[in-house]
């Protein structure tokens, strides 16, 4: 068929016409196609966020969460909310805690108030040698009195009991730094037993008086008047000059400050509150070594809640035990939203330092600095049935601090306690640290003896 040259450019044009319309369809299509991919990818991103932000809202948020005390006189029981339960790690415990406190505290639970939600929290508190302690305390010479009470073989808190003459709201169990003073003699001679190869009986010798630290009494003489003594009667007599030695000549800054960090030196405490960490400098001075192995100086500063931890690991294997106190936390509804987890613990000695780290705690009670307080144990029908040790700790400045640190454990049974004593006299010397100690030790046994099921008497046929 022939077409003359206007119908051959009019369909050329219409061709090219349509070449174009199907070129743009194409691009529409794979437009269509792109913004389809976009839209989806968008919607996938977004389901994924707030997917995260429900599994995040599980481990806790971060805010800070506004805090306001329930009080738990008159209530019947958990007020109900309709907001799903949202589980809590240990950071927001101690964020919904942080205007809460144990201390002084005579019930095992207690109320709180996080936004629109109310909590029950309950501790492992014993209500009942809390009260008890709560009702010794003397605050006619104190300034400063703090008190905690700890299962050594799982780090449970059973009493925080406290006194702070210039600040009430100012926790003197884990928000208040003391000087440690010769607590940290227990330190020392766990580094000393192994890295020095030292046992119960190994001898020292020292010149001059028991209680003092001159940098004569740092040089190694051997005269006349030079004392010859065990590591163990070193550690109950609390002698300076030896932990002196021990630090500036043998141990020295580098193992000080190692065997400080295993027991919790300058390291936050996983507590369930806010705890301020304890402190302690190293520098590069020999005599400054000498007074912190020792425990002469007034820079070394530790909690009540941190100088127990210490206890617990010198007497339960070695173990420095994560202290804990809620036990659980309901919210509204009755669920639970928080449940103390698995024991934590870290073994910062052997098992082996741990048993003649006890022997050391035992002759100081028996024939040591705590023999005085102690006195009479023996023939006491509740202390006579456990194994008692400790170490003592004292700076006479201003105030005077009073330190005991120390066990007791059931002889022939799996009960064991560590308590934790500190007590800063106010103007005149009043009931002493150990005495509170001593005091925790036979209400808390009494209590325990008395609930146990009776032995049965045998026949005599």
């Amino acid at each position: 068929m022939l077409f003359d040259k206007q119908e051959i450019s009019e369909r050329r044009r219409s061709h090219h016409s349509w070449q174009s319309y199907q070129r743009r369809n194409h691009r529409r299509s794979a437009l269509h196609s792109i913004m389809r991919f976009m839209l989806a990818l968008v919607a996938i991103v977004a389901t994924v966020a707030i997917v995260l932000t429900g599994l995040s809202g599980r481990g806790g948020d971060e805010r800070p969460v506004q805090v306001a005390k329930a009080s738990v006189a008159g209530d019947s029981g958990l007020e109900k909310h309709s907001p799903a339960a949202v589980m809590l790690d240990k950071a927001r415990v101690r964020t919904l805690l942080i205007d809460e406190s144990v201390v002084n505290r005579r019930q095992r639970e207690f109320y709180v108030t996080s936004g629109n939600q109310r909590y029950l929290v309950e501790t492992s508190l014993d209500p009942l040698l809390q009260g008890y302690l709560m009702d010794k305390l003397n605050h006619d010479h104190a300034r400063y009195i703090g008190m905690v009470v700890m299962d050594p073989d799982n780090g449970k808190v059973l009493a925080m009991v406290g006194f702070n003459r210039d600040d009430a709201v100012n926790d003197p169990c884990t928000r208040m730094l003391f000087p440690a003073a010769s607590i940290f003699k227990i330190v020392t001679a766990a580094a000393a037993i192994e890295k020095l190869g030292m046992n119960s009986t190994s001898t020292l010798r020292y010149n001059g008086r028991k209680h003092t630290l001159y940098k004569s009494q740092l040089q190694d003489k051997n005269n006349r008047y030079t004392r010859h003594i065990s590591l163990r009667d070193s550690f109950a007599q609390s002698i300076n000059p030896v932990f002196g030695k021990l630090g500036a000549s043998y141990l020295k800054g580098e193992v000080l400050g190692a065997y400080a960090r295993k027991f919790g030196f300058n390291r936050d405490v996983a507590f369930d509150l806010p705890v301020k960490p304890s402190t302690l400098i190293i520098s590069d001075k020999p005599y400054q070594w000498a007074e912190v192995a020792s425990g002469f100086n007034q820079t070394t500063l530790i909690t009540p809640l941190h100088a127990a931890m210490i206890g617990s690991a010198a007497v339960n294997g070695g173990r420095l035990l994560a202290p804990t106190v809620v036990e659980r936390i309901l919210d509204g509804d009755g669920k639970p939203v928080y449940q103390s987890s698995e024991l934590v613990a870290q073994r910062v000695i052997s098992p082996n330092t741990s048993q003649i780290m006890r022997q050391l705690m035992v002759t100081t009670v028996k024939k040591g600095t705590g023999r005085k307080v102690f006195r009479g144990y023996s023939r006491d029908k509740v202390l006579s049935k456990l194994y008692l040790g400790g170490k003592t700790g004292s700076i006479n400045n201003d105030p005077r601090y009073d330190w005991f640190v120390g066990f007791a454990g059931e002889k022939g049974g799996p009960q064991d306690l560590v308590v934790s004593v500190v007590v800063a006299h106010h103007k005149l010397i009043g009931i002493r640290a150990g005495q509170y100690a001593r005091m925790a030790m036979a209400f808390y046994f009494g209590d325990y003896f008395a609930h146990q099921p009776p032995v049965a008497k045998k026949s005599r046929g």
